[in-house]
């Protein structure tokens, strides 16, 4: 099932602290017993890959509860239902959220502001009555830059079929340069871009010493036009050719899933990548791109509180 909003979690989350002092691990257990969660879902992480997500929702509603005096940190790591809190759930609620905090003063002065902290930095905050919001902060920031990844990668691949033939050359060149490969960017500029040698674009070497080599294709096609398995095919029979057994077939488009499937149990070793995962490596490798802007969160340090 779908992992329930942070929102959602605030009552089974207070249920649980007014049991007994208690932590967000074994809180999480217990509500994803409660939810029968499978394993995947209990180890789903955040798009940014350092929290579980169910964790993280548990972590935030425990938090927007504290904010209204709802829940105490008795310990490092550590809460507990207040009495507030504790005189909350004798009243039977059916849901707790952000709405009903907000009947809590010191909560209400919290969000506004939370709000006003946002807008200093230039984000637009919600209005404090918008209170419907059902995603994190952290989820909001990670949906955000998936947004924002997604719209340059775009960009990119617009701007490489702009480009020539022999720009898509260089590109190639540049990028596997900065992964790693080539030895040095004369080496791999000398080796890359050959006039079809064999049936194949380039050769470059897999480590700085030159004791294997990769062999290149490149095809910049445009959206739709995917690079079938008879492409493949004969890259695969240049390597054969050539005695060589590792490849890598790059487009600016995608692969047929039969073009794909042939490569998956061949003796050599071809690494397909389409246009959306030559975008993803420009902008991993910082080619063709640059940064602009850098942002830093920071997290509480348990460690600089606890008392020996």
């Amino acid at each position: 099932m779908t992992i329930p909003d942070y929102q959602t979690l605030m009552l089974p989350v207070l249920r649980l602290a007014a049991e007994r002092e208690t932590r967000v691990a074994d809180v999480s257990e217990r509500i994803a017993d409660d939810l029968g969660l499978t394993q995947a879902e209990r180890d789903e992480l955040l798009p940014s890959g350092r929290q579980r997500l169910l964790h993280n929702r548990i972590h935030w509603a425990k938090f927007y509860m504290s904010k209204a005096g709802l829940i105490a940190s008795p310990a490092r790591g550590r809460f507990v239902a207040t009495d507030k809190g504790k005189a909350l759930l004798a009243t039977s609620p059916e849901r707790i959220d952000v709405a009903l905090l907000m009947q809590e003063p010191e909560f209400r002065e919290f969000y506004k502001n939370e709000g006003a902290a946002a807008e200093e930095n230039g984000i637009p905050a919600k209005p404090v009555q918008d209170t419907s919001a059902r995603t994190t902060p952290e989820e909001q920031i990670d949906a955000a830059y998936a947004s924002m990844q997604a719209a340059l990668r775009d960009e990119l691949l617009q701007r490489i079929l702009s480009n020539g033939p022999a720009f898509f050359e260089q590109l190639i060149v540049d990028l596997l340069v900065a992964m790693g490969y080539g030895g040095s960017h004369k080496d791999a500029a000398a080796q890359l871009g050959r006039s079809g040698d064999g049936g194949v674009d380039g050769i470059v070497n897999e480590d700085r010493l030159g004791l294997d080599r990769i062999y290149i294709q490149a095809k910049r096609y445009a959206p739709g036009n995917p690079v079938g398995r008879p492409d493949v095919n004969g890259f695969v029979g240049s390597l054969v050719g050539l005695g060589a057994t590792k490849g890598v077939f790059v487009t600016t488009s995608t692969f047929s899933q039969p073009a794909r499937d042939y490569v998956k149990h061949l003796s050599q070793r071809v690494i397909l990548i389409d246009g959306q995962e030559l975008a993803d490596l420009m902008i991993e490798h910082g080619v063709g791109v640059r940064s602009y802007r850098k942002v830093q969160f920071k997290r509480l340090d348990e460690d600089f509180f606890g008392e020996e």
